[in-house]
């Protein structure tokens, strides 16, 4: 398994959770963004800078993910294609996303868009906190665990 993190918008605090769960078990860990992010020194953790543009980080994630990885992203239109690839896609807030609902979140995330393009104000998701954070690394842990990643 490589973890792949959709790293422009994802949170500091998700970051560190990956960088610590990288080291544990073993994992490489990639971040993805287009800018240059600082991460610990470690041959398990590398940054991939993209061009700046629209979803750059995204189509280099989805043109390098394989079966069994996972990949952090609140992305669904990527969740959907790493789904696609018999990958795994985890949200920033420890949303699994899978072949079981990805439809319908990519369906409810494009009426949504199209709601927002009609001028209708659709407001945003709330304040990312504690729970999310606790949320998402429990979901990690057992992911890895799954993956035979679990702490040695």
């Amino acid at each position: 398994m490589h973890i792949w993190v959709d790293a422009d918008a994802c949170p500091g605090a998700i970051k560190d959770i990956l960088f610590r769960a990288a080291e544990r078990t073993r994992t490489q860990l990639s971040l993805v963004a287009n800018q240059q992010l600082r991460t610990p020194p470690s041959p398990l953790i590398r940054m991939i800078q993209v061009p700046g543009g629209f979803d750059e980080a995204d189509k280099y994630i989805a043109e390098h993910v394989h079966a069994g990885d996972l990949v952090i992203t609140a992305d669904i239109p990527l969740a959907a294609d790493v789904v696609a690839k018999d990958g795994h896609a985890l949200s920033p807030r420890g949303e699994l996303f899978g072949k079981e609902n990805i439809r319908e979140l990519l369906d409810l995330r494009n009426f949504m868009d199209t709601l927002r393009s009609t001028g209708v104000e659709t407001g945003g998701p709330a304040a990312f906190g504690a729970a999310d954070r606790q949320a998402f690394a429990n979901r990690l842990d057992r992911l890895l665990r799954r993956a035979g990643k679990g702490q040695s």
